[in-house]
């Protein structure tokens, strides 16, 4: 299976994309950030913001589900920037999984 994992070089993320790669699956993530863990165990990684749909959809390309770890965690901070990453972002990946016609999507609510 071909899975996208969102944050995956976050501590959930990480973790699934890890357990994801020993059972065979194909992995890839996008993240803000390039992880040097993800790159170690084989993970293709894609940088871009939840914010930005188009990001989204080019990683998402021929995945049969999505992981959705991703999120801006904490109590503090700029109204606008959480809507931005925790709203529209999981709004744009719900979009995309409709869009792609990706059947399976998990949503980890970790914030």
């Amino acid at each position: 299976m071909k899975v996208l994992v969102t944050g995956g070089g976050g501590f959930l993320g990480s973790v699934i994309c890890s357990m994801l790669v020993s059972r065979g699956d194909k992995v890839q993530s996008i993240s803000r950030n390039p992880y040097a863990k993800l790159n170690a165990i084989g993970v293709a990684q894609f940088q871009g913001d939840l914010a930005d749909k188009g990001a989204i959809h080019l990683a998402a390309q021929g995945c049969d589900a999505i992981i959705h770890t991703a999120a801006k965690a904490g109590i503090w901070g700029d109204y606008n920037s959480y809507y931005q990453t925790n709203v529209v972002g999981t709004k744009n990946i719900i979009e995309v999984c409709k869009s792609l016609g990706i059947p399976k999507l998990v949503y980890t609510s970790s914030p």
